[in-house]
């Protein structure tokens, strides 16, 4: 199963696949600094709720394994400011806060030493959130592979399956949340055709799941965003399968803008709607989706297109997430198992299971 790969740690330091210029140009950056790497979050060279829980995780072990801290203290000190970097790029993704809070955690367990080798000390420390940031990105791909075995089962034998944006393995750093699920669902026999919304303003269904698909030879059409309607009433789709970005407690659900509508009109057409993330995508602090922070990006990603200008000198609004409620939602595909309603009961067993 061929899958493109848009993180990884090196020694030389962080190599993102800058997701901006695809499908036109493939080209990696390497990050030596955390803070231009937080950058390359908040820019989206890399994205997708998943894939930046994995940047924040290498971010922050590539900046304590580089700072210049001569004691635990020192290091100590200059923590926090690591971390609330890396807080600052993108307020939905809930991954990116696991991921902070995971390796705030670890670093407190490792600056209590045992040993009065304050320098040893230190070195292990780095050399910790090294080997924990490689365990999170290896976790995210062992994570993948069980959604997809858990959500392959409920696509149909054949026929069309659609998606929204890009909840692949540029997303993730593994084989993908929703094209997880297709993926192993084309491993196991079946034969599915993808339909790919273009996913305007920033065009993740077109610049990188119809090319994620096409560099993995599975069968995909393309369509404008005012097209969903149209083809779940006579696409003959058998089943919607997206990813999250955060999911609240009841079931509510972030996703890129324009999810919301398709799950309407998914329901409205009897077409089973499924979301598939991993349970760190799970905001267990909020009770509904209406406690989800949007982000809102630049007025110019809509206004322009490319850089070109598409629109006259007006205001745009470019709100980057919507929220599905829970009562479109048919299930909850996860690493532990699928999820059903009601949500807050079904979410929590799964969570609680050994």
């Amino acid at each position: 199963m061929h899958t493109v790969e848009p993180i990884r740690w090196t020694p030389e330091g962080v190599v993102l696949l800058d997701q901006r210029r695809l499908p036109s140009e493939v080209i990696h950056h390497t990050y030596t600094d955390y803070r231009e790497l937080a950058k390359a979050i908040k820019d989206m060279v890399i994205r997708g709720a998943p894939a930046i829980g994995v940047a924040a995780a290498m971010g922050i072990a590539l900046a304590v394994q580089r700072s210049r801290a001569k004691s635990i203290e020192e290091l100590r000190a200059e923590f926090p400011v690591i971390c609330e970097t890396f807080a600052h790029t993108r307020p939905t993704a809930v991954d990116l806060f696991w991921a902070i809070e995971r390796f705030k955690l670890r670093f407190e367990d490792l600056a209590r030493p045992a040993s009065k080798d304050e320098a040893a000390t230190l070195e292990r420390i780095r050399t910790e959130l090294v080997k924990e940031a490689l365990k999170v990105h290896e976790e995210r791909r062992e994570g993948d592979k069980s959604i997809g075995r858990f959500g392959a089962k409920l696509l149909p034998k054949s026929g069309r399956v659609m998606t929204q944006c890009n909840a692949g393995a540029l997303a993730t750093a593994g084989i993908g949340t929703a094209l997880g699920v297709i993926r192993m669902a084309i491993e196991g026999g079946y034969r599915i055709e993808v339909i790919v919304p273009e996913t305007r303003p920033y065009l993740q269904g077109s610049r990188l799941t119809a090319w994620e698909l096409h560099q993995d030879r599975i069968p995909l059409t393309l369509i404008t965003d005012n097209m969903v309607g149209h083809f779940l009433k006579t696409g003959g789709v058998g089943a919607v399968v997206v990813g999250a970005d955060r999911i609240a407690r009841n079931g509510d659900t972030a996703n890129k803008i324009g999810t919301y509508g398709i799950a309407v009109i998914a329901r409205e057409n009897s077409v089973p709607f499924y979301v598939a993330a991993p349970l760190s995508t799970i905001d267990y602090s909020i009770s509904s989706g209406e406690q989800i922070p949007i982000e809102e990006r630049s007025e110019e990603e809509v206004t322009h297109l490319a850089g070109i200008r598409i629109a006259a000198d007006v205001r745009a609004a470019h709100p980057a997430f919507d929220v599905t409620p829970a009562r479109y939602i048919t299930a909850i595909i996860t690493e532990r198992g699928v999820a059903r309603p009601p949500f807050e009961e079904s979410l929590n067993k799964l969570a609680c299971a050994s």
